[in-house]
């Protein structure tokens, strides 16, 4: 299981959530760090890309869909380590544009 570690903004991001929702985005976060490659590579990661909205490429995305939220990490490879950039709802392409300003 990769290590998962969280900005402080996406620590600030899941306390905007309420109880159920947390536990679900954990649960999720959870299951994809025992694995958090991208498909490609044979993970559970779905892999972004570089867009007009924001240069992503080399991070992944996870994906909860009932809850309309999107969490977005990079991989640390040579640490074995997930780490956390934002967890947000994808409402027009908000959390890549969030994500975006926090790699910077």
């Amino acid at each position: 299981m990769w290590k998962v570690e969280y900005l402080k903004a996406a620590v600030a991001d899941l306390k905007k959530l309420d109880r159920s929702q947390r536990i679900e985005v954990f649960n999720k976060i959870n299951r994809t760090a025992k694995n958090p490659l991208p498909k490609s590579e044979g993970g559970y990661g779905e892999p972004l890309a570089n867009t007009n909205v924001a240069q992503l490429a080399g991070y992944c995305k996870i994906k909860l869909l009932k809850l309309g939220i999107r969490v977005v990490y990079r991989l640390e490879k040579n640490e074995d380590k997930m780490r956390i950039i934002v967890v947000s709802a994808r409402t027009d392409e908000e959390v890549y544009k969030i994500a975006q300003v926090r790699i910077k």
